[in-house]
């Protein structure tokens, strides 16, 4: 699908000399561009034009949830037939797993998610790995952090179209794979599903309804889309493609690796601190992550189970973790809001990150692989990212140095609006 902008307004004032400016730095792969707009040039605008003009897979970066969260809302607004997703951070509240030395104090890991956000992110990797370019993802830096490895999330999609031979308990262990819980009560609820006889439904982790699949033997019958309030059939789909209920999905080969790899550097780390004369920490680190391994054994999951991201996903000591970015094909456009907040706040993520990290493996309470359970350093997001428009009223100098000159101008309003005069007086003999 291509991108369709919606909008009474037109572009007016520096507006269409800016997206004209734009559209052919990036035809002409110029990596690094800025757009210098004052306060009500109307820059989302511009932006909007760019994004429906070069109609690729687009990043919003924002540097909080509030201005993410706005730009969100301007975006669904000028783009309401394609996909405009938001991926924040899902913890109302998040307290640090945490050591403090100086007063031997352990700090435990405490949080609140927020569901409705948590479908929000699902829905925004399920739309990146579709397929479809008309997507646009506004984010704050969450989208840094770790998550799932997207080829494991992609293997763990369910493809299911009308007519195809499948048998219904078949079906089911797919679901179960792709952490899907089966639910017979009455409170039905996201990420979850129920079977009636020859009718399955799946309510969906990433979208407010119900996909219905009915079958007819070792056949599906039909699919069907299902208003789970009142029940009533909404649509009738000829295929259609179930994406995994959590992030961090897996598959059993890789938790068996991943269990013995974790023992194997347990013992060589226990190993480590008896040798430099350090038993409490190798008591205090054997018995957390063997507890931690029963726990993954039993039921699939433990506590700080992020912790051990390294060895679920594969990942080689010392490699940068996935991230959303990795869900993105090869060809999309980042731009930066407020760059010259966002770009310092993207710089200062790994450094808390690692030292916070350090003293949990430091005195025995997380094995040396948790470091790696971190946000991309600022040269890892750099790489990452082929093509960058920084939007500022004031951008920095790292954005006009990496633009190299090529600063877009948008200081007219549309509205015609001047800066109200400035009158600067002395603060002396004032009350």
């Amino acid at each position: 699908m291509h991108f369709q902008l919606t909008s009474e307004y037109r572009p007016t004032g520096d507006q269409p000399e800016a997206i004209k400016a734009l559209i052919e730095g990036l035809r002409q792969k110029i990596p690094y561009q800025t757009l210098l707009g004052v306060t009500g040039s109307g820059k989302t605008f511009t932006i909007a034009n760019v994004i429906a003009q070069l109609n690729k897979p687009t990043l919003v970066l924002s540097h909080n949830k509030t201005l993410a969260a706005q730009l969100y809302s301007e975006f669904k607004g000028f783009f309401p037939n394609n996909a405009v997703e938001y991926f924040v951070s899902y913890y109302d509240y998040y307290q640090p797993e945490a050591y403090i030395p100086t007063t031997d104090t352990y700090i435990e890991k405490d949080l609140s998610i927020n569901d409705e956000i948590e479908k929000l992110r699902l829905a925004a990797t399920s739309s990146l790995l579709s397929g479809r370019n008309d997507v646009i993802v506004v984010s704050s830096v969450s989208c840094l952090y770790g998550i799932g490895n997207p080829e494991d999330f992609n293997k763990t999609t369910v493809d299911i179209s009308e007519g195809q031979l499948l048998e219904r308990d078949h079906f089911l262990r797919l679901l179960v794979n792709s952490l899907y819980s089966r639910d017979e009560t009455a409170e039905f609820s996201r990420g979850n599903f129920r079977v009636k006889g020859d009718t399955v439904d799946v309510f969906l982790a990433y979208h407010d309804y119900i996909v219905r699949v009915i079958f007819w033997g070792d056949e599906i019958e039909s699919i069907e889309t299902v208003d789970p309030l009142t029940g009533v059939t909404t649509e009738r789909l000829n295929s259609y493609r179930i994406f995994p209920a959590n992030l961090f999905v897996t598959t059993k080969e890789r938790i068996f690796r991943a269990i013995d790899e974790i023992q194997i550097d347990l013992g060589k780390q226990v190993e480590f601190f008896q040798s430099i004369g350090k038993p409490l920490e190798a008591k205090r680190l054997y018995e957390r992550v063997t507890y931690d391994v029963e726990m993954i054994k039993e039921i699939g999951y433990c506590s700080g189970i992020e912790n051990y991201s390294r060895y679920f996903d594969g990942r080689l000591p010392g490699t940068r973790p996935f991230c959303l970015l990795d869900f993105f094909p090869e060809d999309y456009l980042t731009v930066i809001d407020e760059s010259h907040v966002t770009i310092p706040q993207i710089r200062a993520m790994y450094g808390g990150d690692h030292s916070r990290k350090l003293n949990l493996v430091e005195y025995g309470f997380r094995l040396p692989a948790a470091i790696d359970n971190r946000p991309l350093t600022f040269e890892e997001f750099e790489a990452h990212t082929p093509e960058i428009i920084f939007v500022s009223a004031t951008p920095a100098d790292y954005e006009l140095e990496k633009s190299e000159g090529i600063v877009v101008a948008q200081l007219i309003r549309p509205t015609g609006v001047l800066d109200p005069p400035i009158d600067v007086r002395p603060s002396l003999n004032q009350a």
